[in-house]
């Protein structure tokens, strides 16, 4: 095994690890106020309702009890109504409560996972076909593309939901897959130059 491919991986590890961690500071949070976690971008914060006056307070890692307070059409104008509504309103959204989210850019993460997700089931799908068709068991190209895409899109989203476990799942795997499809260009540059014989001229 090459020393580039581990020193890849390690790094890759280390990234994906300070990515989760990197704002793991607890929330100021006070007691006794009715309180919803939320995301800006990948930063984890919270949305304090304080209910002397119905104003809010947004809450982050570092920031301080005396943060300035928004009222409630600031904080709709800032996250949206329904954002708003779904925090502290109870208004139903299936979709919020089936994925844990609190918006529609949110969502846009999930469907990023689930596209990852997707192009897992479709790579094994390809090698049983592909299998099924040689009768032999064989590895095509294509299940190194599509887990590439799916480690990429899953290593994304967990990177967003600071899944720390999740994204040592991927970070080897994402390595491994571009090292394949490294070696089958290698592979194909070299039959096509006459390097090595090809598996039809050995055959015969």
């Amino acid at each position: 095994m090459k020393l580039g491919v581990v020193a890849a991986m390690v790094s890759l590890i280390g990234v994906g690890a300070w990515l989760v961690v990197r704002d793991g500071e607890t929330l100021p949070l006070r007691a006794g106020v009715e309180t919803a976690e939320l995301r800006v971008g990948t930063q984890r914060g919270a949305l304090e309702r304080l209910p002397a006056d119905d104003s809010f307070r947004l809450v982050f890692p570092g920031s301080t009890p005396e943060g300035p307070l928004l009222n409630r059409a600031e904080v709709e104008r800032a996250f949206g109504k329904p954002v708003v509504d779904e925090l502290f309103d109870q208004a139903p959204n299936f979709v919020f409560e089936l994925f844990n989210i609190t918006s529609w850019a949110s969502f846009a993460w999930v469907v990023l996972g689930l596209l990852g997700q997707v192009a897992f089931f479709l790579r094994m799908l390809a090698q049983w076909i592909a299998s099924e068709r040689r009768r032999e068991s064989v590895v095509p190209e294509l299940f190194w593309w599509l887990s590439l895409f799916g480690g990429i899109a899953l290593f994304s989203y967990f990177v967003w939901r600071k899944d720390l476990v999740g994204v040592l799942g991927q970070t080897t795997g994402v390595v491994v897959y571009a090292r394949n499809l490294r070696l089958i260009q290698k592979q194909r540059r070299r039959l096509a130059a006459g390097e090595i014989p090809s598996a039809a001229s050995s055959a015969g």
